[in-house]
């Protein structure tokens, strides 16, 4: 299996797709997959802008929102995790990922996910130690602090993910596991990039959270973007234990190095997404747990047994079917024809992919102050490729800091 793996998308996805059509015309390869790292910026429309933590210069809709409506297709299948400049509004829908536009999958906050027999997993935001135990209480509308917190990572989706058994293929974080640059060419990051230096002899420069998981997991390929450069290591878990090669990569901009093919050992294609059992299961059997304020989870109050879970989502899955629910599109899409926009919808809007995957794992809903509260929430709209009007509506405050250097 060929895949291609991006680093900072920061919503360019014609110039990412283009230069892996021209790669595969020039090589005469083909590509079955592209993995992006974070800062993808799945903007639909003007709303989606207002929840893009970035400097109102940069806020624009770039061109996600040509592969939402259909104007375009995505030519290879895309998986993506969040990063920390993100329209958090529309991936908070997909929580526990789903089909972000047809061919373009978001991975969640946490998930895993097979590709033919490749087994991949994710955790996206970036770790701020303040919010790490914090439950995942930001609301909609988005303050200038929520705008920001809402895609750090938080402890419950890291526990999720250091319950997993099952060996990773590839794993995917935005930023970088803490110590990483031990196992790779530091002299030569550092004449790059001088000011990593302080952060890293305080062992700063990246994730705690990322480092525990690469230690539990130990998967054969581990991927990061954030710091806008191409770095590689090679992590060797103890003496006699398994290695991984660790690859961060820089945004797509010319003369940058944002991509990287790699070739994996896979069955033989063509090849479809499907849902992990191992993961629906830890799935049902911690979303009762699910920490909607501030407060954090209490899992022993996840009474569940895994093997129970995993026999449940087994049979499921049997009558169901593997593959992810299909696209749905919740808002109306930007249109460039226009210079207002109007009949934007505001709140949290329950998208049916992740509706459906609640059903199937016979799960309260609970991503929203509705769910908490017993009320009743908007319902999911789907919208098709008619002509939608948008409607007027003012720029979002510019937050007071942003948490890198874009």
């Amino acid at each position: 299996m060929r895949i291609a793996v991006e680093g900072c998308m920061h919503g360019d996805l014609d110039n990412v797709y283009g230069t892996l059509l021209h790669l595969q015309e020039v090589e005469k390869v083909k590509i079955d997959l592209l993995i992006c790292c974070g800062d993808f910026q799945a903007v639909r429309n003007e709303k989606d802008l207002e929840s893009l933590n970035v400097p109102q210069k940069y806020r624009s809709m770039k061109s996600f929102w040509k592969y939402y409506s259909g104007e375009k297709t995505a030519p290879f299948p895309t998986i993506f995790i969040g990063g920390n400049h993100e329209a958090s509004n529309y991936l908070w829908e997909l929580y526990y990922g789903g089909w972000a536009a047809p061919n373009i999958y978001f991975l969640g906050f946490a998930g895993v996910i097979k590709f033919g027999n490749i087994r991949i997993g994710g955790l996206s935001g970036i770790y701020k130690a303040p919010h790490y135990y914090l439950g995942h209480h930001e609301k909609m509308p988005y303050n200038d602090r929520d705008i920001r917190s809402i895609y750090h990572v938080r402890e419950y989706d890291v526990h999720k993910l250091m319950q997993i058994q099952e060996p990773i293929d590839i794993f995917l974080s935005h930023d970088w596991p803490v110590g990483i640059t031990d196992c790779g060419n530091l002299k030569n990051l550092l004449r790059r990039k001088p000011f990593f230096e302080q952060e890293i002899l305080e062992g700063k420069l990246g994730s705690q959270p990322a480092a525990e998981l690469l230690a539990k997991l130990r998967p054969s390929y581990w991927f990061s973007a954030h710091l806008h450069c191409k770095f590689s290591a090679l992590v060797q878990h103890g003496d006699n234990g398994p290695s991984t090669r660790f690859l961060a990569l820089d945004k797509c901009l010319p003369g940058r190095q944002f991509l990287q093919v790699i070739e994996i050992e896979s069955e033989m294609g063509p090849y479809d997404l499907h849902y992990d059992e191992e993961w629906l299961a830890i799935t049902r059997k911690f979303n009762p747990v699910f920490p909607r304020t501030r407060v954090p989870a209490y899992y022993s109050d996840a009474k569940l047994e895994l093997e129970d879970c995993r026999r449940f989502v087994k049979n499921k899955i049997q009558i169901q079917g593997g593959k992810p629910f299909e696209f749905a599109r919740t808002a109306p899409c930007h249109d460039p024809s226009r210079s207002f926009a109007e009949n934007l919808p505001s709140g949290h809007i329950r998208n049916p992919q992740t509706e459906a995957l609640l059903q199937l794992l016979e799960l309260q809903y609970c991503l929203d102050a509705a769910a908490e509260s017993g009320q009743p929430s908007q319902e999911s709209k789907v919208y098709d490729n008619e002509d939608i009007p948008i409607d007027d509506i003012e720029d979002a405050d510019e937050p007071e800091e942003i948490d890198d250097d874009n």
